[in-house]
């Protein structure tokens, strides 16, 4: 089975719920950019800039794929998904996909078969790196999980593949190393990135920070038992990637600064030693209230932290749950875009591009139930009554991303229309 950063929500993980939403933010006047920290630090390919996560873990039968089966579209890759069988939380639009793979779903609620699309099609990595530069994303952070078994062979392709298309389409990427259920990983990581990965930073592609090649480590400190390093294992790791003189991202728990709730205790010092800190918050936000509690409780002393120990901090920006109603039709996201950016961060994580696995997506998904197979269940993007094309997550983060950079004012209110 695949791996999923889907959290285990608790009432001490979930945010507490401000006692009101903040209605009148007078002292930030929304007529010009907001000062941001960045503008203190060398700008880059990750400080400054729009990053997404890039699961591009997608496989099915006949794509030629070494993998050879349905990855993470089904529970049992063996078979095609289905109704009973798929491990899915949202559905692509697939108009835009010249390869696609027939499902066991039924038809289309408009009429017509249920297909999906194959990370493994170069066609499909160069749709999702086209939308990436015409949405102004500039730069995806490719996923990759322990290489050393069944899937290894098939994530090397995506490796170069995510490079070829990053390279055509002028968008920058980095390997991020999710250590998620990696046993070996303190030696086995650095080994990988030796052999393999290494070899990437050649690309014009490839992103910088200060000079220096991007890796990104999703998964020291989180207080979850496929996560038991102690803090000298994964400290090592990060002063050996040091080593090779390169910037490392660090995908930290929600309360890495407090050590609590899902973070380990004694992980502090090894936090501090990572050149950027991008905290996790799928499944931490679910309402306005949320991301009011964060903004105020945990993202303005997070920055005040790194700013004391000259990290770059990176949070996450989600589009919310499509499956639990979350996304407000686009003023849940808004509200992080303009939050952080009046914070001044020194980057922002969009989490993710194609995780349909969680419906955190923000590439092209199904408008109206006529755009998903009778028989799943799944909801379109107007589930609340508001018709959004299936491109809207894209357009908002380009314009989010527009905000942040400073190229438009500061905006409280979400202007992008959800209908185009």
């Amino acid at each position: 089975m695949g791996i999923s950063r889907r959290a285990f929500v608790t009432s001490a993980l979930a945010a507490a719920p401000a006692a009101a939403l903040v209605t009148s933010l007078a002292s930030h006047s929304s007529a010009a950019p907001a000062t941001r920290a960045a503008g203190t630090r060398a700008l880059g390919d990750v400080v400054g800039k729009i990053t997404t996560g890039y699961q591009g873990w997608f496989a099915a039968r006949g794509d030629q794929a070494p993998i050879d089966g349905w990855w993470h579209w089904s529970h049992n890759w063996s078979q095609p998904p289905s109704a009973t069988n798929h491990a899915l939380m949202s559905w692509p639009d697939m108009r835009e996909y010249s390869n696609v793979y027939p499902t066991a779903f039924a038809d289309l609620g408009g009429g017509g078969p249920a297909t999906v699309f194959s990370s493994h099609d170069d066609q499909t990595v160069d749709v999702h790196f086209r939308w990436m530069r015409e949405y102004g994303i500039d730069t995806a952070a490719l996923q990759r999980f322990n290489p050393n078994g069944s899937e290894g062979p098939t994530r090397d392709d995506m490796a170069e593949k995510v490079r070829a298309a990053a390279e055509t389409h002028g968008v920058k990427y980095y390997i991020m190393y999710d250590v998620t259920a990696w046993d070996d990983m303190q030696e086995e990581v650095k080994a990988d990135w030796t052999a393999k990965m290494r070899s990437h930073i050649s690309s014009p592609a490839y992103a910088m920070q200060d000079g220096k090649p991007v890796v990104g480590i999703w998964g020291f400190g989180f207080n979850e038992p496929n996560k038991t390093w102690p803090p000298e294992v994964c400290q090592d790791v990060i002063d050996w990637f040091h080593a090779q003189d390169v910037y490392l991202m660090g995908g930290v728990p929600t309360h890495w600064r407090t050590g609590t709730q899902d973070s380990r205790p004694g992980f502090i010092e090894v936090y501090r030693s990572l050149d950027m800190l991008s905290p996790w918050m799928v499944g931490r936000l679910t309402n306005l209230a949320d991301i009011e509690h964060f903004y105020q409780h945990v993202n303005t002393p997070d920055q005040a932290e790194c700013d004391e120990h000259g990290i770059d901090y990176q949070p996450c920006v989600i589009p919310g749950d499509n499956s639990r109603r979350h996304r407000l039709h686009g003023d849940f996201m808004w509200r992080q875009f303009y939050n952080l950016t009046r914070i001044g961060v020194q980057g922002l994580y969009i989490s993710m591009f194609d995780e349909y696995n969680e419906a955190n997506q923000i590439a092209k998904t199904a408008e109206t139930q006529d755009d998903i197979p009778t028989d799943s269940g799944f909801l379109a993007l107007d589930e609340d009554g508001t018709f959004c094309t299936s491109d809207y997550y894209l357009r908002l983060t380009g314009d989010g991303g527009r905000m942040f950079r400073g190229e438009i004012p500061l905006t409280e209110a979400r202007f992008t229309p959800p209908a185009g």
